[in-house]
């Protein structure tokens, strides 16, 4: 499988293993059948149910076509660059500057994924024209097959144009484990508030550099990256390099949630 080297912000470069193209068309696969269950069984519920008539291809475009059409982006950018086809085939979308891409990263890749758009707004039409539009963004999504496949990280065009990548996170990852605990309890002692000076992509990169750190067992790295931000932020700890990136993390997150 290709891998891909990201330098993050910090000076420490990352490798990331590459999504494989199978994989890729499998979790779009995933996704494309999602929607069509989601939008026959809206169309059901609204004829069957419902039975709306007045105006229907407003209701239809409005609770069918829009949901499907932001499906993309709205997953990736709540779920940390993951679709549901995403998650199940355990790849996800990553930043080429280290950590979650930026909402303008995921707006551009789903802006580019205009060839689907037939097959979104196909369902407000007849099932016949639905089959129709089914074979035809498959056609339209050959091209883009073979731009991912020729490609040297597998990149489609959204991807190339965002300055994003889809790694495989298959194996499980230190970071789904510490960073996005819901940090709630009311005795929790910060004890890093100089996280504070750190920016929304220091703390991606940060994430990033754990996830690999800990998956890989190289203690090395989680040394290296915690030197840095202690020189960064001026302080100094006697805790474990791993022990103390997740303390940042968790600091960080409970703060800027408060």
């Amino acid at each position: 499988m290709p891998a891909i080297q990201i330098n993050t912000p910090f000076n420490i470069a990352l490798d990331f293993e590459v999504a494989a193209l199978h994989k890729r068309i499998l979790a779009y696969l995933a996704d494309v059948i999602v929607l069509v269950i989601y939008a026959w069984g809206m169309k059901k519920f609204l004829d069957e149910i419902l039975q709306i008539e007045y105006n229907r291809y407003g209701i239809d475009i409005l609770l069918v076509s829009i949901p499907m059409l932001l499906y993309a982006f709205v997953c990736e950018l709540s779920m940390h660059g993951q679709s549901l086809g995403k998650k199940l085939l355990g790849i996800r979308v990553m930043s080429l500057e280290g950590g979650e891409p930026t909402v303008s990263q995921y707006l551009l890749r789903w802006a580019t994924r205009f060839f689907e758009w037939p097959l979104v707004f196909g369902f407000v039409l007849p099932n016949f024209w639905v089959i129709f539009q089914l074979f035809f963004v498959g056609f339209l999504g050959v091209f883009v097959v073979i731009i991912i496949a020729v490609s040297k990280s597998n990149q489609r065009l959204g991807d190339l144009g965002a300055g994003t990548v889809v790694v495989d996170t298959r194996i499980k990852t230190y970071l789904h484990e510490t960073v996005f605990l819901d940090i709630s309890h009311k005795d929790y002692n910060v004890q890093f508030p100089e996280v504070m000076k750190l920016t929304d992509r220091d703390i991606n990169t940060i994430k990033s550099i754990l996830d690999v750190a800990a998956r890989k067992g190289d203690f090395q790295l989680a040394a290296n990256a915690a030197d840095k931000i202690k020189n960064h932020l001026k302080i100094q700890s006697p805790m474990s390099p791993f022990d103390f990136l997740e303390k940042v993390l968790m600091d960080y997150n409970y703060i800027s949630t408060k």
